[in-house]
């Protein structure tokens, strides 16, 4: 299975939000320059190769200071021959020009900022650390610097939050004309701030209706914008779909470098250690720093296949799903998806299944007939 993608894992954030569950750290005091070495250790110990995707997230990568940035990014074209997409993560605060024009010179072409909303309020509450006047900074300096690129995160169904609040950010984002959108719904993760809060009963959720209707007023917008919907909670101008995330969606195979990241390689998908002290230990011992790895059945193989596959609008295509498992999914899948498609929540023509627009609302529900326990 040949390895085309990339991920890095950056785990520093100058600030910790209140609802975020991925692998960070509060950057202050961490030892980020050797967590460096040791990332670029572990890189070096795969082949040298082209990549169609690169992908640097977080934590917040945007995080680390010019000097430590530019390390990195020499380090990346020195080990990899990057042919496509080149995305950072990053928050609106801290991309300045002179990161901007860092990036660049470096063969980044696209940029995903987190931005979540446009409201002063609902900033604070999620504990994020820049404003909206930032926002409209990052994009233009990314615009005068010709990032190929600009995506933006909002998100919906968050405390207290009102439709016209979600709408207004929607608004503000479009109007920025950029390039693509990613827009999910909070989830409340275990060991967030927020997770906590609502045990406390000190948290107050729009109800799953609100939720909804946010989520198709989403939908929406987008129809009559100029991006397309293409992924559950993705929308893009033609051209600008991110195509490391299609790596995922499409079950394919990716390295995952760094404390906490996830890989799929040669059959196994694995993840790493998370504690930054930990993943140091470990490479500088010369040992692989991962955590757990494990190898799926054909089963959980072809599982896997059709809930990351429907996640996107193409759906999973027949053609490609017979050419990796030798089966056909009608064959395996047939009272599933006839029964689906009766509820008018999928759809199956001659050349994929794919889910309807209503089942896009209730995919998770969706996803679950795919699953045999």
């Amino acid at each position: 299975m040949t390895v085309k993608s990339a991920y890095i894992h950056i785990p520093f954030c100058v600030k910790i939000c209140t609802y975020c569950d991925f692998n960070k750290y509060y950057i202050q005091h961490q030892p980020v320059d050797t967590y460096l070495d040791c990332l670029i250790a572990e890189m070096n110990r795969v082949p040298e190769t082209t990549l169609n995707t690169m992908f640097v997230g977080g934590g917040t990568p945007t995080a680390l200071t010019p000097k430590q940035l530019e390390r990195l990014l020499t380090a990346i074209q020195h080990k990899f021959n990057i042919q496509g997409e080149y995305t950072f993560e990053a928050n609106p605060d801290e991309l300045t020009e002179e990161k901007i024009r860092l990036l660049k010179s470096y063969g980044v072409n696209r940029l995903s900022m987190g931005v979540q909303t446009f409201d002063t309020s609902l900033l604070k509450a999620l504990g994020r650390s820049h404003q909206t006047k930032d926002i409209y900074r990052a994009v233009s300096y990314s615009k005068k610097h010709n990032i190929q690129s600009i995506s933006l995160d909002l998100m919906y169904h968050l405390p207290n939050q009102t439709i016209a609040q979600f709408e207004k950010s929607l608004n503000e984002a479009l109007s920025l004309d950029i390039d693509h959108i990613s827009s999910y719904g909070l989830i409340l993760e275990p060991q967030t701030q927020f997770y906590n809060l609502y045990r406390r009963g000190k948290l107050n959720l729009p109800s799953d209706t609100l939720g909804a209707e946010m989520y198709q007023l989403l939908m929406d917008k987008i129809q009559s914008s100029p991006m397309h919907q293409y992924e559950i909670s993705n929308f893009a101008k033609d051209g600008h779909e991110s195509e490391h995330n299609k790596v995922y969606w499409r079950n394919e195979s990716y390295y995952g470098f760094g404390a906490g990241a996830s890989g799929y390689v040669d059959g196994c998908r694995y993840t790493n250690v998370k504690p930054v002290n930990h993943y140091i230990k470990h490479v500088q011992q010369q040992k692989q720093p991962i955590l757990e790895q494990n190898y799926p059945t054909l089963n959980e193989k072809i599982e896997e296949e059709m809930f990351l596959g429907l996640r996107m609008n193409d759906g999973v295509s027949k053609q490609r799903f017979f050419e990796k498992y030798g089966q056909h999914v009608e064959d395996i899948y047939k009272q599933e998806i006839s029964h689906l498609e009766k509820k008018g929540v999928l759809i199956n023509t001659e050349e994929n299944v794919a889910l309807t627009s209503r089942g896009r609302i209730v995919g998770n529900d969706v996803f679950e007939a795919f699953i045999r326990i």
